[in-house]
Formats: structure tokens, C-alpha cells, sequence
């Protein structure tokens, strides 16, 4: 799968099976948790519009929502993610980050928790995100380093998503928008158990041919190296 073809994330998106499927990886994780952070990033601002891209099943908006105190809406290309936001109670609509459908200035603090690498025009997309943050406005957004999860991913082989928008490149990125970028790191490492989330995980990655798994010992350790990157307009 190519990660930011609109076609692939469709598919990779049309349920929340794929997505559970990598999410229980981390089900044994040590470390800082990188959602934690970027909640702490958004909640340093004290908003009271935040806009949430890519936000699959909504559980950063909701929380974001119910404990600041703040209007949440959020966006996502998956009509399925959508419907699971809005059952959270969240204003979830189904859009692009490419052309955003708000006005300029519109919101405080931007949300973009590992998504921008599934965008096929990353600077359109960022250029749509401060464009509707008022002056002053944060874009929190979240990516992982080139290594996350190597030791899982060297199983996967040429099955594993090429790394496209990282920590190592992410706050360059970012700052061809903004007037300032700042990064906090959360690493630390996965213990795997058992081989249905290992197989779980290489299913998810909607590989072209089918994925045989060279032979591997468990527990599985596998080292965690995530950014989120603080931006402001």
C-alpha cells in the first residue's frame, strides 16, 4: 500500500478493523504516551474552537471536547470513522484536510494526530490548516520516526508503509507554514505476546501479495519513538 494514495486509504479506512489491528500493538507499551502529549499541547492554549483532521473514531475530540470545555469538530475522509465519532457525541463530518471547508481564522488550535502522512499534497494540507487558525493559532500534529516499531516492521518486509511525513523531516515540513515549530519526543518500546497481533498487524497493512512471516521469538520487543510537533501561526 502506498500510504498517501487516496485510493489505498479508503480501502485501509472503509472499517475500523485495520486500525484496531495496529492499535492493540500497543496494548503493553512503556513510556510516555504520545496521546497524552499532544492533549497537553492542545490544552496549553485554553481554545474554544478546536479542529480535529483525521480524527478516526473520535476519542481525541471527544476528550478534547468534555474536559476543556471547548466547541470540537472534526474531520475525516472515512464516512465510517465519521459515524463512530458522532456516536461519541462529537460534530464529525466526513472532508479533506486538502480544501477545508471553514473560513479563514476560524479556529484556535488544529488537531492532526497521525494522519498527514495519508495526505497525497502534504503542503496543501498544511497550508488549509493555517489558514484557518486565527493568528496566533497551534497546530498540533502527530507523526513517528523513521525506526518506530523496526523490529515489527522488519518482519512485514517491503509489506511495511514507506515512512513519508517523520520525526526527522516533520518539522521542516511544518515550517514552510508556520512562524515557529517546536518538538517533544515520546519513546519507549512494545511488548508483543502472542502471534495474532503480529499477524493482525501485517494483515492491516493491505499488502499487494500475501506476507509470510520469516520465523521470530516472542515476547516480541519492539522500541516506540513517536514526535508531536507544536506549531504556531
Amino acid at each position: 500500500m502506498k500510504i498517501d494514495d487516496p485510493a489505498a486509504v479508503a480501502r485501509q479506512y472503509a472499517t475500523e478493523q485495520n486500525l484496531e489491528a495496529r492499535r492493540s500493538l500497543y496494548e503493553n507499551a512503556e513510556g510516555p504516551d504520545p496521546r497524552e502529549l499532544a492533549f497537553d499541547a492542545v490544552a496549553e492554549t485554553r481554545p474554544e474552537h478546536v479542529l480535529e483532521v483525521g480524527g478516526g473514531p473520535g476519542e481525541l475530540a471527544a476528550r478534547i471536547g468534555s474536559e476543556l470545555g471547548c466547541e470540537v469538530t472534526m474531520l475525516d475522509s472515512s464516512g465510517r470513522m465519521v459515524e463512530l465519532a458522532r456516536a461519541r457525541g462529537v460534530d464529525a463530518r466526513v472532508g479533506d484536510v486538502q480544501q477545508l471547508p471553514f473560513e479563514d481564522g476560524s479556529f484556535d488550535c488544529a488537531v492532526a494526530a497521525w494522519m498527514l502522512f495519508h495526505v497525497p499534497d502534504i503542503d496543501r494540507g498544511l497550508s488549509e490548516l493555517a489558514r484557518v487558525l486565527r493568528p496566533g493559532g497551534r497546530l498540533v500534529a502527530v507523526t513517528n520516526a523513521t525506526h518506530h516499531l523496526q523490529e515489527l516492521r522488519s518482519l512485514a518486509g517491503n509489506a511495511a508503509w514507506e515512512r513519508v511525513f517523520t520525526r526527522e523531516n516533520g518539522a521542516e515540513t511544518i515550517a514552510r507554514h508556520f512562524a515557529s515549530v517546536e518538538r517533544r519526543d515520546a519513546d519507549g518500546w512494545v511488548t508483543i505476546t502472542d502471534e495474532a497481533t503480529i499477524e493482525a498487524f501485517v494483515e492491516s497493512l493491505d499488502a499487494e501479495e500475501p506476507v509470510e512471516l520469516p520465523p521470530y521469538e516472542l515476547p516480541l520487543r519492539s522500541r516506540r519513538a513517536t514526535s508531536i510537533f507544536v506549531a504556531t501561526k
